[in-house]
C-alpha cells in the first residue's frame, strides 16, 4: 500500500526526468502532468488580447471585445485552420482543464460583479431606472421570443424544446452586460453625466433581473418536470432570502467585529467570505442551478460599509480580469465557428438577430428616458448604451450550447451579434452625446461630488480688484497625494492672512495710526479644494467612483483639508473628482472657471534634491509596465519617471488653465518652514507683473517681509552671455509649429506638451514694457498718502524695493536670494512676453553645479525658476503664470 502512494506521489517528476533535452515534446498532453500544455495554451491566449486590447484600446474599445476577438481568431474560425494547431495546442482532452480553470475565475467574475451592485445607485432614480430597465427587458425579450420561431424551425433539431430555446433567446435579447458597461463610462468620461447616473442605475436593474431570469431558465431546463422546477424555483428564492437577511446581517456584524469596516478586510474576515460564497456556489449548482448564481448572491450580502466591498474587489479583480477570464473568452471562441456562417439564410437571420436586439434595447430605454424626462439626445444615448452585449450575453450563450439547447452554428451567430453590438456602442455613443453636449449630473454625481453645491456656477462671481486692493480672494487647490499635502496647506496659510482685521501698527514701520479706521481690511478669503484621484479600467476603480458622495467625507486628504481650514477659520469647499489620468489638467481648469477662482495653487515636489534624476517617483499615475506597450507604442506614460509625466499634468494645466496659476515648489517636502522673508526677481512680463503683485498680497500678513529687485541686463559685451533676444519664446514656436494663435497645447501625442504663444509683435512688446513700468512706479516709487488704504499702506511697509543691473542676472538673483535664509522665492514663469533671454546663463549654471536632465524642470517652470531650484537657495519657490488676457 505504501509503495502505491509513494509512486503515485512521484509519477509526475519520474514522468518528466528527461523534459526538453531528452527530446521530449513540451506541448505533448499528458493526464499525468497537463501543467506544461496549459501554461502554454496560458501564454498563448495573454498574448492574444495583449496585441489585440493595444489597437482596440485606441478607438476606446473595452478589453472585453480584445479578448472576446482573441479567442474567436485562437480557435476554428482563423487559426484552428491552420494544420495541426487545434491538435497540438488546445486538444479534445486538454479542455477539461482549461474549463476547469476558466469556471472558478467565472464564478470569481460573478462574485465581483455582485460587488459592484450599489443599492444606493438605484436609490438615486429608481423611478426612472426601473422604469428604463423593465420596459427594455420586455420589449427586447419579446423580439427575442418572436425570432426564436423562424430559427427554431431552420437551425434547432427537434429534440430540443421550443420552450427551453425561446426562454434562451429571449433572454440573451433581453441582457444588458453591466460590468462592460461601467468601462463604457469609464472610457468616455460619462460617469458624472446625467446620462452615466441614468444608466448605471438602470444597468443594475438589468443585471439582477436578467441573472433572475437566468436562473429561471437553467432551473426549467435541469428539471424533469414542472413540479421539479417549481421546487428549484422555490428553494432557490427561499436561500436568497436567507442569505438577503440572517447571513448579511451576521456577516456586517462579523465585519465591524474583526475591524474590517475600519481597517480593511482581515485575514479572518477574508477566509470566512470566501468559504461562503464557495459554499454558495456549491448549493446552486446541487440544487439544479449553475454555481455561478450562488456566486453572485455571495457578492450581494457582503457589506459596503466603510469601503469593504471596494477593497476585497481590490485584492480578488487583478487575477480575475488577468487570468481566470481571458481563458473563458478562449472556451467561448473555441465553440465559436464563423466559417459556420457560409450562406445566404444564416447571413441573413444574423443580420435580423443584430437589427433586432439593437431596436428593442434602443426603441424601449429612447422612449421611456424621454418620458422621464430626458431630451432626445440623452434619451438615445441612454438607449445606445443599454444595448452593450459583452460578457454577460456570452455567458449566457454558454450555458445555452452546454445544455444543447444551442447549436454550435446559432452559437456562432450570437456570439457575433454580441461582438457588433458592444463595438458599436463606443462610437455611436460618442457621435449622439459629445462633450461639449453633456450635461453633469445632479447633487450626488457619480465621478464628482462637493460640500457645496456641485451645480451652482461660480464663474460670474465679481471680486472687486481695484490698482489700490490688488487683493485675491478666492483661491482653488489642487490635493492630489499625502506627499504635497505640506507644501498645500504651508500655500493656503499663506495666501489667507492671519485674521481678516489686523491694526496695521502690529509693523513698526507703519507710519499709520492704530484707531478703528485705519485697520486693515481684507477681503473674504475663500478656498475651492479638489482632490483628484485617477480613475483607471479597474472595477475597484469604478466602484469608487459610484460612491464619490460617501469617500469625499472619509477621504484622509480632504479630512486633513477640511481640519485645517476649521482651525484656520478659512471657508473650505471640498470638491472630489475621480477620473482618468489624462483628463486631470482639463478638470482642474475647469474646476477653477466653474467656482470663480482667482488665482489656482498647484503642488509639486521639486526634484531639487536629486536634480536631473528621472528616476524619481513624485507625481504620476498609476504606470503599470506592459511589455507590448513599451514595443507598440501603446502607452503614452509608458518609460516616463513620474517626475516627468507630473511636469507634464503640470504644463498642461498652465497651458489650459484661464486662471491665474501659482505652482508651489517644495524641494524638502515640508513646507516653507520657518520663511518669513519673500525675495521676489522682477525681470517683467504679464507672469512677472503677477508675481509682484502676489508678494504685496502676501506682505499683508504682518508676520511677512519682501525683498523685491527689479533685474536687468547690463552691458551685452559680456562674453558670458549672448545678446538677448526678445523674440527668443516667440521664435522658438514658430519653429516647433506653425502660427496657433495666441494661447495653444500642444497635441497631446507630443512627448513633451508646453505652452507655446503665437507670434508677439512690437506693439505688444511695447505694451507689455509700458505696464511693468507702470506697475512698478505704482509700488516702488509711490509715496504712502491719506488717500492710500491702509491695507496696502501695510503691505507696502513691509517690501524693500531696489533695481539691480548685471551681465549675469540669474547669478545676482541666485546670491542676492541666498543672503536670506530662510527665504521663499516668488518668481513669473516668463514664458511669455519674456524681456530676456537667459538660456546661456542658465546652462552655464548647470555646468557649474553638475546638473544634467534639466530641460523637463526648464519646460514646466520657466528659466528664472530653474535656476533658482538648481541652485538650492531658496526654502521653497512659487512660480506664477497670469491668465490668458489681452495685456492692458
Amino acid at each position: 500500500m505504501s509503495n502505491t502512494v509513494v509512486s503515485s506521489l512521484w509519477k509526475r517528476a519520474v514522468t518528466g526526468q528527461g523534459g526538453l533535452l531528452s527530446g521530449v515534446d513540451p506541448s505533448a498532453f499528458t493526464t499525468a502532468d497537463p501543467l506544461r500544455l496549459w501554461i502554454i495554451q496560458m501564454g498563448i491566449i495573454l498574448m492574444m488580447g495583449q496585441l489585440l486590447s493595444l489597437g482596440l484600446g485606441k478607438i476606446k474599445q473595452p478589453k472585453v471585445i480584445a479578448e472576446v476577438l482573441g479567442g474567436i481568431l485562437l480557435g476554428p474560425t482563423a487559426m484552428g485552420r491552420i494544420p495541426g494547431f487545434t491538435q497540438h495546442i488546445f486538444p479534445t482532452q486538454s479542455l477539461p482543464y482549461l474549463s476547469l480553470v476558466a469556471n472558478i475565475g467565472l464564478c470569481l467574475f460573478l462574485f465581483i460583479v455582485g460587488l459592484e451592485i450599489d443599492g444606493s445607485v438605484i436609490k438615486r432614480n429608481v423611478r426612472s431606472s426601473l422604469f428604463i430597465a423593465l420596459s427594455a427587458m420586455a420589449l427586447s425579450f419579446a423580439l427575442g421570443s418572436a425570432i426564436s420561431v423562424p430559427l427554431y424551425h431552420n437551425f434547432i433539431p427537434s429534440t430540443v424544446k421550443f420552450t427551453y430555446f425561446m426562454l434562451f433567446t429571449g433572454v440573451s435579447f433581453s441582457i444588458t452586460a453591466f460590468p462592460v458597461l461601467c468601462r463604457i463610462l469609464t472610457a468616455l468620461q460619462l460617469l458624472d453625466t446625467t446620462v452615466g447616473v441614468i444608466v448605471l442605475s438602470a444597468g443594475v436593474c438589468n443585471d439582477v433581473v436578467g441573472w433572475s431570469l437566468l436562473a429561471l431558465a437553467v432551473a426549467l431546463v435541469n428539471a424533469t418536470s414542472g413540479l421539479t422546477a417549481l421546487w428549484i424555483l422555490l428553494t432557490c428564492l427561499a436561500f436568497t432570502a436567507f442569505l438577503m437577511w440572517p447571513v448579511r446581517i451576521a456577516l456586517l456584524w462579523f465585519a465591524r467585529f474583526t475591524g474590517s469596516t475600519e481597517n480593511g478586510p482581515t485575514m479572518l474576515f477574508m477566509t470566512v467570505t470566501i468559504l461562503i460564497f464557495w459554499a454558495c456556489s456549491f448549493f446552486t449548482d446541487i440544487v439544479g442551478v449553475n454555481a455561478i448564481f450562488g456566486a453572485f448572491l455571495a457578492g450581494l450580502i457582503v457589506p459596503r460599509e466603510g469601503g469593504l466591498a471596494i477593497a476585497l474587489t481590490e485584492k480578488l479583480e487583478d487575477m480575475v480580469s488577468i487570468i481566470f477570464l481571458p481563458l473563458y473568452f478562449t472556451l467561448s471562441g473555441l465553440n465559436t465557428n464563423l466559417g459556420l456562417l457560409n450562406n445566404g439564410i444564416t447571413w441573413g437571420f444574423t443580420f435580423v438577430i443584430i437589427c433586432l436586439d439593437f431596436a428593442g434595447k434602443f426603441t424601449a430605454c429612447t422612449i421611456t428616458a424621454r418620458i422621464t424626462g430626458m431630451s432626445w439626445r440623452e434619451s438615445s444615448t441612454v438607449g445606445s448604451l443599454m444595448s452593450c452585449k459583452g460578457l454577460v450575453e456570452l455567458i449566457v450563450l454558454n450555458i445555452g450550447l452546454a445544455a444543447g439547447i444551442l447549436t454550435q452554428r446559432v452559437f456562432s451567430m450570437f456570439v457575433f451579434e454580441a461582438l457588433i453590438l458592444t463595438f458599436m456602442t463606443t462610437p455611436l455613443v460618442s457621435t449622439l452625446y459629445p462633450p461639449e453636449r453633456r450635461t453633469r449630473a445632479a447633487l450626488g454625481g457619480v465621478s464628482r461630488a462637493s460640500t457645496g453645491d456641485p451645480d451652482e456656477d461660480k464663474s460670474d462671481r465679481k471680486f472687486p480688484m481695484t490698482e489700490n486692493q490688488p487683493w485675491r480672494s478666492r483661491f482653488a487647490i489642487v490635493l492630489d497625494k499625502f506627499d504635497h499635502m505640506s507644501g498645500m496647506l504651508v500655500a493656503t496659510q499663506l495666501v489667507c492672512p492671519p485674521s481678516l482685521e489686523t491694526p496695521s501698527a502690529t509693523d513698526p514701520r507703519s507710519t499709520t495710526s492704530t484707531k478703528a479706521s485705519d485697520k486693515v481690511k481684507m477681503p473674504e478669503v475663500s478656498v475651492d479644494a479638489l482632490r483628484l484621484i485617477e480613475l483607471s479600467d479597474r472595477t475597484s476603480d469604478v466602484m469608487k467612483s459610484s460612491a464619490v458622495d460617501t469617500l469625499i467625507h472619509t477621504d484622509p486628504l480632504l479630512s486633513v483639508f477640511r481640519t485645517f481650514g476649521e482651525l484656520n477659520d478659512i471657508p473650505v469647499s471640498l470638491s472630489l473628482s475621480i477620473i482618468p489620468y489624462d483628463d486631470m489638467p482639463g478638470t482642474v481648469a475647469d474646476h477653477a472657471k466653474r467656482y470663480g477662482s482667482q488665482l489656482l495653487l498647484l503642488p509639486w515636489l521639486s526634484p531639487s534634491s536629486n536634480f536631473g534624476n528621472t528616476n524619481e517617483d513624485l507625481q504620476g499615475p498609476k504606470t503599470e509596465l506592459n511589455p507590448f506597450e513599451a514595443l507598440f507604442g501603446g502607452s503614452k506614460h509608458t518609460g516616463k519617471s513620474a517626475a516627468v509625466i507630473h511636469s507634464q499634468f503640470v504644463r498642461r494645466v498652465f497651458a489650459e488653465s484661464k486662471t491665474d496659476v501659482a505652482l508651489f515648489i517644495d524641494p524638502a517636502g515640508t513646507g516653507t518652514g520657518s520663511a518669513r522673508h519673500i525675495f521676489c526677481p522682477f525681470f517683467g512680463g504679464p507672469d512677472d507683473r503677477l508675481a509682484l503683485e502676489f508678494v504685496v498680497q502676501l506682505c499683508a500678513n504682518p508676520r511677512m517681509s519682501a525683498t523685491v529687485v527689479r533685474m536687468t541686463k547690463s552691458s551685452p559685451e559680456s562674453a558670458a552671455v549672448e545678446r538677448p533676444s526678445l523674440a527668443h519664446l516667440e521664435e522658438k514656436a514658430s519653429m516647433d509649429m506653425p502660427d496657433l494663435g495666441y494661447q495653444m497645447p500642444v497635441p497631446s501625442n507630443t512627448v513633451f506638451p508646453d505652452t507655446f504663444y503665437g507670434q508677439a509683435n512690437t506693439e505688444m512688446r511695447f505694451e507689455s514694457e509700458t505696464a511693468n513700468n507702470i506697475l512698478w512706479a505704482r509700488y516702488a516709487n509711490s509715496q504712502l498718502s491719506e488717500d492710500t488704504p491702509a491695507s496696502l499702506s501695510a503691505a507696502l511697509s513691509r517690501i524693500k524695493f531696489s533695481e539691480h543691473s548685471s551681465p549675469l542676472p540669474l547669478h545676482s538673483a541666485i546670491q542676492l536670494a541666498s543672503a536670506h535664509k530662510p527665504v521663499l522665492v516668488v518668481v513669473g514663469r516668463s514664458r511669455r512676453l519674456a524681456v530676456e533671454d537667459h538660456t546661456a546663463e542658465l546652462r552655464q549654471i548647470f555646468e557649474e553645479r553638475g546638473s544634467v536632465g534639466q530641460d523637463v524642470i526648464r519646460k514646466t517652470i520657466g528659466d528664472p525658476a530653474t535656476a533658482v531650484v538648481a541652485s538650492g537657495c531658496a526654502t521653497a519657490v512659487v512660480v506664477l503664470q497670469a491668465s490668458n488676457v489681452d495685456i492692458d
